[in-house]
């Protein structure tokens, strides 16, 4: 019988999650948000009592359901690896790495590069770090709106309850980082290098 994960996946799937934790220990030391599920997390984060931690990991769970609906046991399970990693790496980073001073628009632009590498690795294994892919693959296979949108929407409705939060020049940057992101993404990474299963 095959074994769940790999060496080759475990590696790929600590790398992920190391990197994208990384990138969100740059956006809390300036205060910056970013788009889909983190984003959400991360701004919750700012107005509740709990850390990033928490927050993301319980934000994340419903989307487990709809995952393993969807794309079977090995992502779901891989997902929620990658989800408890990323939850108990920022604060443990953040705990460990001390940023003085760091310009925000550098932290912006770090964060998105640290975060894009770290989900293409996680992609590249078959995890993801978040579920609201999912809820948008099930919402166009519904209605035929189309996931790229309707994650554009999330995005969009996450810029702005940050912007009741933020300062204008801290939405602004933030948006630069979610660009980086995405670029990062869209040019480095094909559905096609996803591997399948372990």
């Amino acid at each position: 019988m095959n074994r769940l994960i790999s060496f080759h996946d475990l590696q790929g799937l600590v790398f992920g999650v190391l990197m994208t934790s990384l990138g969100v220990v740059f956006l809390k030391a300036v205060g910056l948000v970013t788009g889909q599920t983190a984003g959400l997390a991360l701004l919750l984060s700012y107005l509740l009592p709990f850390g990033f931690g928490p927050v993301f990991f319980a934000v994340s769970i419903p989307f487990m359901f709809l995952a393993w609906l969807k794309r079977g046991p090995d992502f779901t399970i891989k997902t929620l690896c990658a989800v408890a990693g990323i939850s108990f790496a920022v604060p443990m980073l953040a705990a460990h790495i001390v940023i003085e001073a760091i310009p925000p628009l550098l932290a912006a632009i770090l964060a998105g590069a640290c975060s894009g590498v770290g989900l293409i690795a996680l992609f590249r294994h078959n995890a993801s770090a978040g579920g609201l892919g999912i809820l948008a693959l099930i919402i166009e296979q519904k209605t035929g709106f189309k996931t790229g949108w309707f994650q554009l929407c999330f995005d969009v409705c996450v810029f702005l309850l940050a912007s009741l939060v933020l300062e204008p020049m801290q939405l602004l940057y933030s948006l630069v980082g979610a660009v980086v992101l995405n670029l990062i993404i869209a040019w480095n990474f094909t559905i096609d290098q996803s591997r399948k299963s372990s």
